[in-house]
């Protein structure tokens, strides 16, 4: 039998529906007001939808879980007229009803939009809706080629990004097809506030001229020396390691593996690389427990963090923890938004949904989850919990 519409159950139901999952971070950043920077290319004449509108509505909608355009499309179709009221829709002025915006339309507009400054946006709101953190901020810089957007007649869209080792992307520029990532560093940190933070990257980034712009920056290095810096590789490489004292030891055991990683570092009087102060070498026994088959793997590196600055299980944590840029952000992209297998290609459209789904990974992991499609599927159980997170509502 039915419940009476007096009854409680629904209420209640639907309060320990919103119960569950950790509850979105409180703040006062309207993802609104960042994307009302975004320029609007469309010509005047015949606009029928708000601009941050669109925008915002193709945000909450990949914070739900939506992995296309089309996907996109049918979340805005089957929201309420409250939900378009909040993202900013306007109502018909004669029946007082909110049109929701064709799929369509929706494509046209993403294809439109400036991915810089959606980047911009995105950053922004990010880091003013992240919560302090005590320690040094330290950020992952890499780089990811979305495979699906590769055509006959053009290469596919590699993007660069800078994400904090908690899993916030604060940018990303689009890196030009005739080059490579070293030309776009700089313009990536732009926009951040490096002071007194720690970046790393992979041996790509290990270039006279990074160094020297984020010591201007105010910020440290972790720099990855390899056999591209001959020179410099070989006078770490000599040093004598064997009687130096062991700053940091770790032994993990998983992925059928049994790995011990050990830290050693050394303070320079004088280097050739840029404002560098000290060397590391990092020795990585791994044993596969299937197998029984040992490997050793040495690794140099040098950074401008003076001795003392900070410990070995701190830089020992840095340098690993480097690599969740890959776990953390391509990984998610690629298993839980497809993104290699989507095959977006039309103008700006590639680039801008890479900014969603980081948008979308990032408001996640600020309201603390840990599993990116769980967060998904939970926010798509309700229209309002995206506008939630994303200070709508």
């Amino acid at each position: 039998m039915p419940a009476r519409p007096s009854s409680r159950m629904p209420s209640c139901l639907q309060q320990l529906g919103e119960a569950s999952g950790p509850a979105p971070l409180e703040t006062a950043a309207d993802l609104r007001s960042y994307l009302a920077t975004v320029p609007d290319p469309r010509a005047r004449r015949g606009i029928r939808h708000p601009w941050t509108a669109l925008l915002t509505s193709a945000a909450a909608a990949v914070l739900a879980g939506a992995a296309s355009i089309t996907a996109i499309g049918e979340w805005v179709a089957d929201a309420p007229q409250r939900v378009l009221a909040l993202l900013g829709f306007r109502p018909d002025p004669l029946t007082g009803v909110i049109r929701p915006p064709h799929a369509t339309t929706v494509r046209l507009v993403l294809a439109a939009a400036d991915g810089d400054a959606l980047d911009r946006a995105i950053g922004d709101f990010l880091q003013e809706r992240q919560t302090p953190s005590p320690g040094r901020k330290v950020i992952a810089v890499d780089g990811k080629t979305l495979r699906g957007s590769r055509s006959a007649k053009r290469t596919a869209t590699a993007l660069i990004a800078a994400m904090t080792h908690s899993g916030q992307v604060l940018a990303q520029r689009q890196i030009d097809r005739k080059s490579n990532e070293i030309p776009a560093f700089a313009p990536l940190l732009d926009g951040i506030d490096l002071t007194d933070a720690v970046i790393t990257a992979d041996a790509l980034h290990t270039q006279h001229d990074h160094a020297s712009y984020l010591h201007e920056r105010g910020a440290h290095y972790l720099a990855v020396i390899k056999r591209n810096h001959p020179g410099l590789h070989e006078r770490v490489r000599r040093l004598p390691w064997c009687d130096i004292r062991l700053d940091h030891v770790d032994r993990t055991r998983a992925h059928h593996r049994d790995e011990i990683r050990r830290l050693k570092t050394a303070a320079f009087a004088h280097i050739d690389y840029p404002h560098a102060r000290q060397a590391l070498q990092v020795v990585r026994w791994r044993r596969d427990m299937g197998t029984g088959k040992l490997t050793i793997e040495r690794i140099y590196l040098v950074t401008s963090l003076p001795p003392g600055a900070a410990d070995g299980s701190e830089l020992a944590a840095w340098i690993r923890g480097h690599w969740l840029i890959e776990n953390q952000l391509h990984h998610v992209r690629d298993r839980t938004f497809h993104e290699d297998a989507s095959h977006i290609r039309t103008r700006h459209l590639p680039r801008v949904m890479a900014g969603l789904r980081n948008l979308a990974i990032g408001v996640h992991r600020q309201d603390g989850h840990t599993n990116i499609a769980a967060a998904l599927r939970h926010t798509a159980r309700n229209h309002l919990r995206p506008l939630t997170a994303l200070g709508l509502a």
